[in-house]
């Protein structure tokens, strides 16, 4: 597999026990790129963002993500992997009892880096979604866009190679979502960041070049 090559699919069979959820998929995504995921409910668009950082494992065919062969891989090669992931979630999943800068360091604090480099990144990224002045509130005192910021801000914290959001912005007013979509590009374009999003709807704002996936029946087709 290239080196570009940063997710591949080849014959990519996922299910929920008997019910196969996605079929015989095949795709590959390069570094860099950003990707809309879309499809109607139910279709399978969540299913295949687990699938990627391990939660589902494929039924069978081939599912490689930054070089790691997902079928059947091993507890200490999946924590591994998602070292190197940032993962957004449409219900923030933030720790409501931790400050918001708390939140933001957590990659960093599991993976054992220094109070002085917690420190620095918490800054630096906390400068980047424009919450410096809020770093000391708890997310349940945040709007849903600001929870959402530290969200992306969270995903951001240990430079991933792929950052996977399943609707980002679903739960967000057309402001806050225009600020997320913002920062996705600005990962992208900035730190050559792969970024692949789940999503209902792409947004008419955005602006940088995209390729464009979408389930239906099974199967998962790019949209030209």
């Amino acid at each position: 597999m290239s080196n570009n090559i940063i997710i591949s699919a080849s014959n990519l069979t996922l299910s929920y026990g008997n019910t196969e959820i996605i079929k015989d998929a095949n795709f590959s995504i390069k570094k860099g790129e950003f990707i809309f995921i879309t499809g109607p409910s139910g279709s399978g668009k969540s299913t295949l963002l687990k699938s990627m950082y391990g939660q589902i494992q494929p039924t069978s065919g081939s599912l490689i993500v930054g070089g790691v062969e997902l079928e059947n891989i091993n507890n200490r090669k999946l924590r591994e992997l998602r070292t190197h992931l940032g993962i957004i979630f449409q219900d923030y999943k933030l720790i409501n009892e931790w400050s918001v800068k708390k939140n933001v360091i957590l990659p960093l604090m599991i993976a054992g880096y220094s109070i002085d480099v917690q420190d620095t990144q918490a800054e630096r990224l906390l400068k980047h979604v424009k919450l410096t002045e809020l770093k000391d509130r708890f997310p349940l005192q945040l709007s849903g866009g600001e929870q959402q910021r530290v969200g992306v801000a969270r995903a951001l914290a240990k430079n991933p190679f792929l950052i996977l959001a399943d609707e980002p912005t679903g739960n967000l007013d057309e402001y806050s979502s225009n600020v997320i979509w913002d920062l996705m590009e600005n990962a992208c374009e900035q730190l050559h960041t792969t970024v692949l999003v789940v999503t209902h709807k792409i947004p008419t704002i955005f602006s940088r070049p995209y390729r464009h996936f979408i389930i239906e029946s099974k199967g998962v087709y790019e949209v030209h």
